[in-house]
């Protein structure tokens, strides 16, 4: 039996009795042991999970009713809450902080029969692109562990591809799902804004933030997205989708379909590798029978500035309520005033959440609201406006999901503007509240390139079924670890 197959398969086997859910679980817990000590892709382990097999697999013997899952490990980043299991977001602040319910998507994975394996390291709060700034380490890349597996969900993609799980939810907010679905060769789908309930999800920017799925395939993808998605009464942002079979007609083909080429994000900064893997799959898709046109959205070139302007006003305001107080590290409260009690005990924030905390409270202060948040939102208005326009022509976009290759841990680390800028090609689908997707596409140097898709909103089953057709067309190797 091989760790390496996609949860499709897996749960072909466990059907048709090839393997059984212990035997698999037991062999992923021997991986994780195995390479934790290269990729930290996780914070905490579940140590029933073993148990939690055993009783799925007496269900199937006695042929029991059991979820759709059926016992597949999966991995949920460590921002998303899961009952009795810590739920620290990489943070001292919250570093022994157990949750005491599940978030909607956990509760929808675990009435599937899912087993949460573990749960992944990310960027501290989310604030991140190369799960660097975790307060316990950060992740290695599988396919190289000097390198960054992307962010902040890094934990999340490393798991999937180091074979320590079969799919994983993580949150993207600017990009967090996609980035490290792109730098460590899975499949990573951020959904339509308010497609996937956000309850139990530690808030960071709550207009632009979604929980999505990654997996090895996009069928696994598809299936994920089956389960967590559909309306919350917990969250009233979430939409009534009607529940479609996400997965069903993935083989449909992209044939007779328009798609645009993003101008901005193929020109000036792009490496060299990711625009020629770029350009090679324009020419299979246009060999799926697609129509390839170059098309504009210029107003994504201040896509960066609007988005940490209001992602750090979103934050600075979420993180007010970290105060050491109701929750928090065991620090002495003796012989402090209130307030400096407060900024002595915030003071154990990273300096990637200080730095956003600030850059929010800043824009929202005083004689800048209008300057720099106001204008911001303006910016966003005329990204979805200019994307409205685009969709009225094509039916998705097409783009590198990353300008770069991913890059040595520490290499960039003391330069916060260039990491901001590794968002360049993700961020829009957030601010505009459009889904995208990412695929594995290509190797360069051994390092991973991944193709992103966007379509427009709700439309998730076009945006998959062309993941899908150019996904197939791809045979990449096994992750060297």
């Amino acid at each position: 039996m091989s760790l390496g197959i996609s949860a499709t398969q897996y749960l072909q086997q466990v059907r048709n009795g090839s393997t059984s859910v212990e035997e698999y679980v037991a062999k992923t817990l021997e991986r994780i042991v195995k390479v934790e000590k290269k990729v930290h892709a996780f914070i905490s382990v579940n140590e029933n999970a073993l148990t939690q097999a055993k009783q799925i697999d007496k269900k199937l013997k006695v042929k029991e009713k059991v979820g759709s899952c059926l016992g597949m490990p999966v991995s949920i980043k460590d921002n998303i809450c899961t009952k009795g299991m810590k739920t620290t977001c990489a943070s001292k602040m919250l570093e022994d902080f157990v949750a005491p319910y599940d978030a909607t998507v956990v509760s929808r994975l675990k009435s599937q029969d899912a087993i949460i394996i573990g749960k992944a390291n990310l960027d501290e709060f989310a604030m991140g692109s190369t799960t660097e700034f975790s307060y316990f380490g950060s992740t290695g890349n599988p396919w190289n562990t000097d390198y960054v597996p992307g962010g902040s969900s890094g934990g999340s993609g490393a798991s999937v591809s180091a074979l320590e799980c079969l799919a994983s939810l993580g949150s993207d907010t600017g990009g967090s799902v996609r980035s490290p679905a792109s730098f460590c060769s899975v499949v990573g789908l951020k959904p339509t804004y308010g497609l996937v309930s956000r309850y139990g999800l530690v808030s960071f920017a709550n207009s632009i933030e979604q929980i999505g799925p990654l997996a090895r395939t996009v069928e696994d993808v598809a299936f994920i997205l089956n389960i967590i998605s559909g309306h919350d009464p917990h969250d009233n942002t979430t939409l009534d989708n009607g529940k479609p079979d996400y997965a069903k007609d993935l083989d449909a083909g992209i044939s007779g379909k328009k798609i645009g080429i993003i101008s901005e994000m193929i020109g000036d900064g792009i490496d060299k590798d990711v625009a020629a893997a770029t350009n090679r799959a324009v020419s299979k898709l246009q060999r799926l029978g697609a129509e390839c046109i170059p098309i504009s959205i210029d107003s994504a070139v201040h896509s960066v500035a609007a988005y940490y302007t209001i992602a750090s006003a979103e934050a600075s305001s979420n993180l007010a309520r970290y105060d050491n107080i109701r929750y928090g590290y065991n620090f002495d409260l003796e012989g402090y005033e209130f307030n400096a009690y407060i900024s002595k005990a915030r003071g154990n924030f990273g300096p990637e959440v200080t730095r956003r905390m600030l850059l929010g409270a800043f824009v929202l202060s005083a004689g800048y609201y209008g300057k720099y948040y106001l204008k911001a939102q303006k910016v966003r208005s005329l990204i979805k406006s200019q994307l409205d326009e685009a969709f009225k022509k094509v039916d998705l976009l097409v783009a590198p999901t990353m300008p770069i290759l991913p890059f040595k841990i520490g290499e960039k680390i003391d330069d916060p503007l260039t990491l901001y800028l590794l968002d360049i090609n993700t961020i829009i689908a957030n601010l505009a509240g459009i889904p995208a997707i990412s695929i594995p596409y290509e190797l360069a140097h051994g390092l991973p390139i991944g193709i992103q898709f966007f379509a427009n909103r709700m439309q998730e089953k076009l945006l998959l079924q062309a993941a899908y057709a150019l996904h197939k067309t791809t045979n990449l190797p096994e992750v060297p670890l």
